[in-house]
């Protein structure tokens, strides 16, 4: 039983972390492996994991960015966070299907938390896309698990880290590039010097 609560703390803390981590799906497949665990239990225990994670991140990651980032890039990304305010269709359609990538999230709710998106605004449309790509990866993952030998090497291939890479440019766009610029003024600018 506690290595179910443990594939759920796992998920938790992956998505806690505001720098690149591994994504919750791989702490899934480890202890689905590790304790040969029921995948659909450790699914549904990890996707709530994952969602309480982004929320406490949303909460606390405006405090945390104060202290690091300059004052014109906070105002950037709360501008970028609050298009995440529009439309609730809109949103939820953007979040779902963000969360379907294989990308990471932490761009997408550093820009919600800077902004205060509320909750009801990221959290359902995360949940239900998580749930969908997390099983894929899960259930892609057990089936190479089990024929591959070696897990570790599958998290470390060609295709996981092209997904890491994208995920980190992903976020430095959302750091580096000039919102104010991009959607006001329609032109893309980059600002490297965003640290206090």
């Amino acid at each position: 039983m506690w290595a179910y609560l443990g594939a759920f703390l796992g998920s938790f803390a992956v998505d806690l972390i505001p720098v690149a981590a591994p994504p919750a799906w791989t702490v899934m497949v480890f202890f689905i492996l590790k304790f040969d665990l029921n995948p659909w239990i450790v699914l549904v225990l990890g996707v709530i994991g994952s969602t309480l994670g982004r929320y406490l991140f949303s909460l606390y990651i405006p405090k945390v960015s104060s202290k690091i980032l300059k004052p014109r890039k906070e105002k950037e990304l709360e501008f970028v966070g609050k298009k995440l305010g529009g439309s609730l269709w809109r949103t939820w359609t953007f979040v779902f299907i963000y969360t379907l990538t294989p990308l990471s999230t932490t761009a997408l709710f550093t820009a919600a938390g800077m902004a205060k998106v509320p909750p009801d605004r990221t959290l359902p449309p995360f949940f239900a896309g998580k749930f969908i790509s997390d099983a894929i990866m899960i259930l892609t993952g057990h089936y190479l698990a089990g024929n591959a030998g070696d897990t570790f090497k599958n998290l470390l291939s060609p295709k996981s880290l092209i997904t890491l890479a994208l995920g980190l440019l992903l976020l430095g766009g959302i750091l580096f590039i000039d919102w104010f610029e991009l959607l006001q003024h329609k032109k893309l600018k980059l600002k490297f010097k965003i640290w206090k």
